[in-house]
């Protein structure tokens, strides 16, 4: 009978339960905090604020090699025939490679996927490649539902602050000075593997509520899982799913969890995002 483990990055933002309970495995994300290179899962968000506040250089980095080998290891002595290793864009982190070369480690075969997609675009494709590896699918067939799945999702992205971005090399120093002078509040998605501007808006309520309307549109009348992220924010994203949840009602699964902090690195303290993931 086929076993196929499911392997992501911490970038999936799935929260620990729910990993648990499809039994995916999450290999972390690193992150360089000034001189200091760690697993992120290492590094409370409570420090990492501190030295974002305080200027100090933070770079997200791919998963160790070491640490995915560690979970095809695993999957391979829990006997799995195959292991679909599900990644973010290669066009955001070399996690692609980084699974390529611990790979060729282990005697079980391991299929990796580019998902074109971070966050809880991500940890959905890699719940519906756990489902369908649950029912008995080959690899093949997992790595194809996670694909479809991880293209089908669409992610809106609120940043409070445009300073962050401007560290992470997205915007220009002039763009953040006046942005923030004049409190644009700017909205994102991944298109094709990269961070794209979606909106920019004047004031945190109504780019919020921007975000809202687009999620309502993007859902349209079919069944969806709904996620909201957010960083060092949880009540603003307590509040955004109960929004959420009044104006979706095909909305099936709605989970509120706090990304990944190699992606808070980027995106800074505040930001927002909704994951609308049709089936």
């Amino acid at each position: 009978m086929q076993h196929v483990a499911i392997v992501t990055d911490s970038t999936a933002s799935l929260p620990q339960d729910l990993a648990a309970r499809w039994g995916i495995s999450v290999a972390s994300m690193q992150l360089r905090v000034g001189d200091e290179l760690t697993r992120e899962t290492h590094v409370s968000t409570d420090w990492l604020l501190r030295a974002m506040r305080n200027g100090v250089p933070v770079e997200a980095k791919a998963p160790a090699p070491d640490a995915l080998l560690q979970a095809y290891q695993q999957a391979w002595h829990d006997s799995a025939t195959a292991v679909v290793s599900l990644h973010l864009s290669s066009r955001l982190s070399p996690a692609t490679q980084a699974a390529l070369q611990a790979s060729t480690h282990v005697p079980t075969p391991v299929h990796i996927v580019d998902s074109q997609s971070s966050g809880m675009a991500l940890g959905f494709a890699a719940l519906a490649g756990a489902r369908t590896a649950a029912a008995g699918g080959s690899p093949a067939e997992v790595c194809a539902t996670a694909q479809k799945r991880a293209a089908q999702t669409q992610v809106i992205i609120y940043i409070d602050s445009l300073e962050y971005l401007h560290r992470a090399g997205y915007i220009g120093k002039t763009a953040a000075y006046f942005g923030s002078k004049m409190s644009v509040k700017p909205l994102l998605t991944v298109r094709d593997g990269e961070v794209e501007p979606m909106d920019k808006v004047l004031g945190s309520e109504r780019a919020v509520g921007k975000a809202v309307d687009r999620a309502v549109e993007l859902a349209g009348d079919a069944p969806v899982d709904v996620a909201v992220e957010h960083f060092a924010a949880p009540n603003d994203a307590e509040e955004l799913l109960s929004a959420l949840r009044g104006k979706l009602p095909r909305g099936e699964e709605f989970v509120q969890t706090q990304v990944s902090t190699a992606i808070g690195a980027n995106v800074g303290p505040g930001a927002l995002a909704v994951t609308i993931s049709p089936h």
